[in-house]
């Protein structure tokens, strides 16, 4: 260390003060900086902390709201200094994470004022608190869009996590449920598997054909949607398909799961809302199951959207009523644009869930293989909903329906802007609806569907959620729609690949898969066998033992995926 001598202090014996003798100061200091502070008699306020935190108009916009109280300008005592001062003065910002406090707090030492190279070396710094705040705010943007800020956001309760209908868990976490992992979405993004051309083992139920007059509708001409309540859809899970199962006793493969539950990993990263599938390990096999009434079976509106939707549960347009909503519409919809004139495509086998004589909607179930490594293959059962024949060749069709529930929302209105301006509502929808589109897709390609068909429905007026028409229908290829919205194949296997990998080092049990309700990650807990009842891996219960939920027909479990009963029962209370 440097010594610093001080000199000699003369010590004054009769009071305060240096003794009379010693007035002059001492020489050995006379060439220490010293900064007069003579610019302004009078001193303004330091810091003015009633002034409103808010940016006042006119002031730049861009200004931290930290720094406004120590914003003079609006001070006249300060008008001389506040052009000089303001240049070189900064305030710490007292948000920054505790280790910037030492590194960047300027050192107010006399050495510090007056070097002249002070802007330049201070510069690094500023850049540095500067792309720390701008990193800040992209961090909090980023939290604001995974969230999707509610409307009554008050500056009080912000910090603490809002329960609402969206934000909630899709699945109750049990205290006694052990977490093993948890994954945060970045790291799928790096994932990346090739995998080889599938095989088809077996196709089951018939199809019908694709009425191509609805290629021709447009916003002028359109067409109501119809209701088919007669008509089952089944939205069975993994274990319950007696296919799945036969498969599996056969030994055809190790990771068996539905096309639905895995489009929902592939697209994970996208995803903002809570879901959950339960993963069983049964000897060497492993089963992707989703749980009866799952928000899997549902379809998301507006989730990635930046507008928040209402967050009242009765609301028309809530996350719950419209994902309702648009189930019942895409079912519909589904269904209105076949020629139903009994000409069917049948395959090997029939509907796997039907029983005799009830109607069934239009469907084919396509078991397909992939390898995964030399020791694992997927089976997962894929559906396609049509099929349409061109100069003797058949082309199958997967057919999905967006829906418009108010253009407030999305800024877009339809009717105006699909003749002209297709792209434009394609491009909002991609970006309030991505991880429902991506889905879609990743079901198309699964099923080696030649065409997705894209419905637009509306509701004839905003406020009515019950009546519909169809305002267009556009075919896309999926591989080039894939492409379009930046959906990469080997990236998706990637994903899936990981965590049959992660899932297959899991001892024998029962485990489940949780979206974070809101941060993008997925956490693993570990269930007890019983942990979801009605779930069974082995034989079902009989009949008359196993839980039935209410509905009109008693066809147990397997039909009550039809969500047009649901959505009847749901209608019909809010229109009372």
């Amino acid at each position: 260390m440097v010594g610093f001598e001080l000199g000699s202090v003369p010590f004054n014996a009769d009071g305060w003060g240096p003794p009379d003798s010693s007035i002059s100061v001492p020489n050995q200091i006379s060439n220490a900086p010293f900064a007069p502070f003579s610019r302004s008699d009078k001193l303004g306020r330091i810091a003015d902390w009633t002034r409103s935190l808010s940016n006042r108009p006119g002031s730049n916009s861009k200004q931290n709201p930290t720094d406004s109280a120590f914003d003079f300008s609006g001070d006249d005592s300060f008008a001389t200094l506040a052009a000089d001062e303001d240049s070189s003065f900064r305030l710490v910002d007292t948000a920054a994470k505790s280790h910037h406090h030492g590194q960047h707090r300027p050192k107010f030492n006399p050495r510090w004022r007056f070097n002249p190279h002070h802007n330049r070396s201070q510069l690094p710094q500023r850049r540095d608190e500067e792309v720390e705040a701008r990193k800040r705010e992209q961090e909090k943007e980023r939290a604001r869009r995974d969230r999707l800020y509610n409307l009554n956001r008050s500056g009080t309760n912000a910090g603490q996590r809002r329960e609402s209908a969206v934000f909630k868990s899709s699945v109750d976490i049990q205290p006694e449920w052990n977490m093993l992992d948890q994954i945060p979405f970045s790291t799928f993004s790096k994932l990346s598997f090739s995998v080889p051309e599938p095989e088809d083992l077996l196709i089951c139920g018939s199809l019908e054909f694709y009425d191509r007059s609805y290629d021709r509708i447009t916003p002028k001409n359109e067409r109501r949607l119809e209701r088919f309540k007669n008509r089952n859809f089944f939205k069975v899970t993994t274990t319950d398909d007696p296919v799945i199962r036969r498969l599996a006793n056969e030994d055809k493969a190790t990771v068996f799961a539905t096309d639905t539950i895995l489009s929902t990993l592939m697209c994970a990263p996208r995803s903002v809302y809570s879901w959950d599938i339960v993963v069983q390990r049964v000897g060497n096999k492993l089963f992707f199951d989703k749980r009866d009434g799952s928000q899997l079976d549902l379809l998301s509106v507006h989730e990635t959207s930046q507008e928040p939707l209402p967050d009242v549960k009765d609301d028309i347009n809530s996350a719950h009523s419209l994902s309702v909503e648009a189930a019942y519409i895409n079912q519909n919809f589904s269904q209105q644009v076949l020629i139903r004139d009994g000409k069917k495509l049948n395959y090997d086998e029939p509907n796997p869930f039907a029983t005799e004589g009830e109607e069934v909607a239009s469907v084919g179930y396509r078991y397909r293989r992939w390898k995964l490594d030399d020791d694992t293959f997927l089976v997962a059962r894929c559906e396609v909903q049509s099929v349409v024949e061109v100069n003797n060749q058949r082309s199958f069709l997967t057919l999905n329906a967006l829906n418009e529930f108010d253009p407030k929302y999305s800024g877009v209105d339809w009717r105006q802007k699909l003749e002209t301006q297709r792209g434009a509502v394609l491009a909002t929808e991609l970006k309030n609806n991505a991880n429902k589109l991506a889905k879609w897709t990743a079901q198309a390609l699964l099923a080696n569907a030649d065409m997705m068909k894209l419905g637009y429905v509306s509701r004839v007026h905003p406020r009515d959620h019950f009546n519909h028409v169809i305002l267009a229908v556009v075919g896309y290829k999926p591989k080039d729609f894939a492409a379009q919205i930046n959906l990469n194949t080997s990236n998706m296997w990637g994903i899936v690949k990981s965590i049959v990998d992660l899932c297959m080092k899991l001892n024998e049990g029962k485990y489940v898969l949780v979206k974070d309700p809101t941060k993008p990650q997925v956490r693993i807990y570990e269930v007890p066998p019983d942990a979801f009842e009605n779930d069974y891996v082995e034989e079902p219960l009989p009949e008359d033992e196993q839980v039935q939920p209410p509905t009109e027909d008693a066809q147990g479990a397997e039909t009550n995926g039809a969500a047009n009963e649901v959505e009847d029962k749901e209608i019909s209370t809010e229109a009372a």
